[in-house]
Parts: structure tokens; C-alpha cells; sequence
């Protein structure tokens, strides 16, 4: 017989892989490997099942194991620490539901005796299936029937489809509509309730449950790459901006690796489904400066004029944000304007005053245009010092090779331009969306980025881009101001048709302000 202390000990290990899902599934499969986004979800489900919160929210990337994690091992986890609970899963169709009420059975019949749970032999369909112990799953698809199936927890994994259906209003209304009418009425009271998701549209049913149920949702948001400006706090795996997610196919250590995988996917992604399904930050399109057929059709990555002037714009980190706008780019023979390198990032002014005076070195730029409303002279010194800082550096480093490369920073600095913006954002933003529209302005570059945020800043918007502030400040200095329709006429005609007739990049007025009129 065995001791008291063997049986303490033994119970002891039977509850510690009960700990949490993703414990459980390890110590059952053990070549299953968690990452650091797997044990988040994990903890999150804890405090689900804890009561420490109620209403859980995750969304996640794509093909990181979210699903399988919380609706296929939180389950079967859930089930071994609470046998008569009845849990409703609900996906945007049955037939996807149904892929984790099987998983969950399968797991139930290989390693359910281990946890006192068995299926009932009369009640063991995938869609609908019961334990001996009196619980059990039910799975449907959004607005499928569940009349008469009272839940204990109910999980809504992935209610949306995909883009095309999560663009429709109705379709986005019939999900909120489920949740409502069918989902939340059949929920206990006090009964816990998961959302898990990949984000498609800023009214997607996370959207809406976050705007109509302030402060109710513990929210779980692990983008791709980390973005202190969506998690401040490096979220919930405190990570750095910039920082790559990990993934269940790339070893956590590889960070190179784990951040060429999802750079991979932001080269495949329009804009839209970068903010959207890999950031959890989707944006609205509707009413946007520009649309992004525009912006593909204004992409123009080969045949590349020659450049006639070129140029650095920078937007400086200040006004209660800490992200640089860094812009640059280059007037062609052809005389258009095109944008060529984006080098926006969160950082301080000793950061962006170097990494725009890098930029200019690279590009051979002639003048560095910077908006002085955030730290005025400041930053023309910070840029001043930038430039001589790296002209020393550069010399230090080939101090004592025969073959040393020519120090780009020997030759005359570029010439520092200081600008005000003496109107309000889309004041300015609106001439320069007019001449992309004219095809005064073109992207010589892939600046996923820089497209994003033109196609989704709203007119009415508080969001203070900044890599837009840096193409126009950019585009006022290389094509000059844009003129309007209603200009006063001289004697060589009005300045309008002077625009017109010697077209973009002729004619460059210096201002010391832009969009508005000489200081």
C-alpha cells in the first residue's frame, strides 16, 4: 500500500499539469513546444477560470496556435478541472466549430481517463457531444441554432470569415447580431466568455464589443511585430518595439529569423491586412486623403528617373508622441516628385538628427527640410552635431586602412531648412493628395507604411502621423507650394496657369512656412 506522502506527491503532479492549457498539453505531448505567446494565452485562461476576469479578448496573427491553444487544449483543460461544465464553441461556420469539438473528442478518448472524463456513448456526435460526468461540448457556426443549450463558457473563435465578408455591413451585423441574440442569452449568469480572433476591420465583433462594453474585456493584443504605440507597456510579453512575435515553427531564440518570417508577410500584405490581421490594429478606409488603388497605381519601382534635386524631410518626435517621421526622396527629369525611402521610427532627437543626416549621406540629398513647430532650433542643431559627429566617426573607424572608403560626410553638408506648418494637417495633406492624384507624385519604393497611413488617416482624426507630415513637408520643398485654382492673376497669367504650363518641380518659391503663405 502506498504511503500518504506518495499519494500527496502523486496528487501534487496530477494538479500541476492541470496548471494551465498549455502545461497540460505538454506534459500529454510532449513534442509539443510552447512559445512565450502560447503561455500569455494560457495565463489568460487561468484568470477566465479563476474569476479574475470574465471576458476574455485575444487576438493574435494568423497560424500562431491561438485556436489551438484556447479552443482546442483550454477546453480540454477546462473539462478536466471543471467535468460538468457545458462549453459552447462558435466560429464563423459549423464546419470549422466542428474541427475543434473532433479535436477536443479525439483528446478526450486518448488521455480523458486520466482525468475522470469519458464520452457518453448516446451523445458523442462531433457537433454536440456529452461526458458521464454531465458535461460536455456544443459546436455551431454564427447564427446556427443553440436553442436549448444552456452554456457554462462559451469560446467564439475566429467569427469572421474573411476581408470580403468582414467588409460587408451586413455580414458584420449578422456576427453582432449572433452574439447578442443567440451567444450572450445563452451564457450563465456570471459565466465566463472567450473571444479569440485575428483582426479584419475596426468594426469586426472585437471592435464593437470593445466600443459597446467599455472597460468589460481583458484584452490579449500580440501583434507580429511589437509597436509601443499599440502596446505601450511592450504588452503582454514586455517586448521592445520592433520586436518580432514568436511562432510555433521558428525556435524563439532565432529572433533574426522570427522577424524575417513576419517582414515576409508585411511584403505580402496590402497595407490594410498588415494593420489589420498581423498588428490587431485595422484601420478605416472610407473617407480616407486617398484610396489605395491610388497609391498601387502611383508605385513605381523601376525606371526611376534621374535625379534633379533630392531631399530629406523630417518630422521630429515632440507634440506628446515620440516617433520620428523621416522622408525621403527626389525630383526627376521628369519633373515629378517621388518618394523613395522611409525611415520613420520611434526614437530621440540624438536618433532621428543621425538617422536623417545617414539618409541624406546615402542618397547624395542636397537639403534637409525639417518641421521646427516641436524644438525649433533645437533640431537644427541636433542635426548640425549628427552630421559632424558621423564625419568623425567615419574617420576614426578607417583611421589606419590604407583603402579606406570615402567619408560621405567630408563634402559640404547638406542645407538645413527649417520649417512651420502654419495650418492644420489635412490643410496641408489635402494639395499634396492632389497631386498624387495628378501624378505629380509617385513611390519610387516599397513604404508599406508610408501608403498605410495616407489611405487611413481621416480627415477628422486626432492620430498625428508622422510619416505624413514628413512627405508633404517634403513635397512642399521639392515641387514648391501648390497653387491654387483661385490665384490672383499677373500680367503673364495667373499663377495657376504658370503652374500649369511649366508643370511640377519648375519653380520653387523657398518658403519658410508651408501650407499657407510666406512668413
Amino acid at each position: 500500500m502506498r504511503s500518504d506522502r506518495a499519494q500527496a506527491l502523486e496528487r501534487a503532479q496530477f494538479l500541476a499539469r492541470l496548471t494551465d492549457p498549455v502545461t497540460l498539453a505538454h506534459s500529454l505531448q510532449p513534442s509539443f513546444e510552447p512559445r512565450p505567446h502560447n503561455r500569455v494565452i494560457a495565463r489568460g485562461m487561468r484568470r477566465l477560470i479563476n474569476g479574475k476576469t470574465r471576458k476574455l479578448l485575444i487576438t493574435t496573427p494568423p497560424q500562431v496556435g491561438k485556436s489551438t491553444t484556447a479552443a482546442v487544449w483550454g477546453v480540454f483543460w477546462w473539462l478536466a478541472r471543471h467535468p460538468r461544465d457545458h462549453v459552447i464553441i462558435v466560429s464563423y461556420g459549423a464546419e470549422l466549430a466542428e474541427e475543434r469539438g473532433r479535436a477536443i473528442r479525439k483528446l478526450i478518448r486518448a488521455h480523458g481517463a486520466e482525468f475522470g472524463l469519458a464520452l457518453d456513448a448516446e451523445r458523442a456526435s462531433v457537433a454536440d457531444w456529452r461526458l458521464t460526468t454531465g458535461g460536455g461540448v456544443r459546436c455551431a457556426g454564427i447564427g446556427g441554432s443553440l436553442t436549448g443549450h444552456p452554456a457554462s463558457v462559451i469560446i467564439i473563435d475566429d467569427p469572421h470569415k474573411n476581408r470580403q465578408e468582414t467588409d460587408s455591413p451586413t455580414m458584420r451585423k449578422r456576427v453582432a447580431d449572433s452574439y447578442s441574440a443567440d451567444l450572450y442569452s445563452r451564457l450563465a449568469p456570471v459565466g465566463p466568455l472567450l473571444l479569440v480572433l485575428t483582426r479584419w476591420h475596426e468594426d469586426d465583433l472585437a471592435g464593437r464589443l470593445l466600443r459597446d462594453e467599455p472597460g468589460e474585456w481583458d484584452v490579449i493584443h500580440m501583434p507580429a511585430i511589437a509597436d509601443l504605440t499599440l502596446t505601450p507597456d511592450g504588452g503582454p510579453l514586455g517586448r521592445q518595439d520592433g520586436d518580432p512575435l514568436s511562432h510555433p515553427k521558428i525556435p524563439t531564440r532565432d529572433k533574426q529569423s522570427l522577424l524575417d518570417h513576419w517582414l515576409a508577410k508585411k511584403r505580402g500584405s496590402s497595407p490594410f491586412d498588415w494593420g489589420a490581421l498581423y498588428q490587431g490594429n485595422p484601420q478605416p478606409v472610407e473617407g480616407a486623403l486617398v484610396t489605395a488603388e491610388l497609391m498601387r497605381t502611383q508605385t513605381h519601382l523601376t525606371d526611376v528617373p534621374a535625379a534633379r534635386r533630392i531631399g530629406v524631410a523630417v518630422d521630429p518626435s515632440g507634440g506628446g508622441r515620440d516617433t520620428a517621421g523621416i522622408i525621403g526622396g527626389l525630383i526627376g527629369t521628369d519633373r515629378r516628385l517621388y518618394w523613395t525611402h522611409d525611415r520613420t521610427a520611434r526614437m530621440s532627437s540624438d536618433a532621428w538628427s543621425r538617422a536623417a543626416c545617414t539618409l541624406a549621406a546615402e542618397t547624395d540629398a542636397s537639403v534637409i527640410v525639417i518641421e521646427k513647430n516641436f524644438g525649433g532650433d533645437q533640431a537644427e542643431l541636433a542635426v548640425k552635431g549628427a552630421w559632424d559627429k558621423l564625419r568623425r566617426e567615419h574617420d576614426e573607424q578607417h583611421e589606419y586602412v590604407d583603402d579606406a572608403p570615402r567619408n560621405p560626410y567630408v563634402k559640404i553638408p547638406p542645407l538645413i531648412e527649417m520649417r512651420s506648418a502654419r495650418q492644420n494637417k489635412i490643410v496641408r495633406a489635402e494639395p499634396v493628395a492632389g497631386q498624387l492624384r495628378e501624378d505629380r507624385i509617385r513611390l519610387a519604393g516599397h513604404l508599406p507604411d508610408l501608403v498605410k497611413e495616407w489611405v487611413t488617416f481621416q480627415p477628422d482624426s486626432s492620430w498625428s502621423p508622422g510619416r505624413i507630415d514628413a512627405s508633404v513637408l517634403l513635397a512642399y520643398e521639392l515641387l514648391g507650394p501648390p497653387i491654387s485654382v483661385k490665384s490672383v492673376s499677373t500680367p503673364k497669367g495667373s499663377r495657376t496657369d504658370i503652374a500649369r504650363r511649366n508643370g511640377p518641380g519648375t519653380r520653387r518659391m523657398g518658403p519658410r512656412s508651408y501650407g499657407g503663405g510666406r512668413d
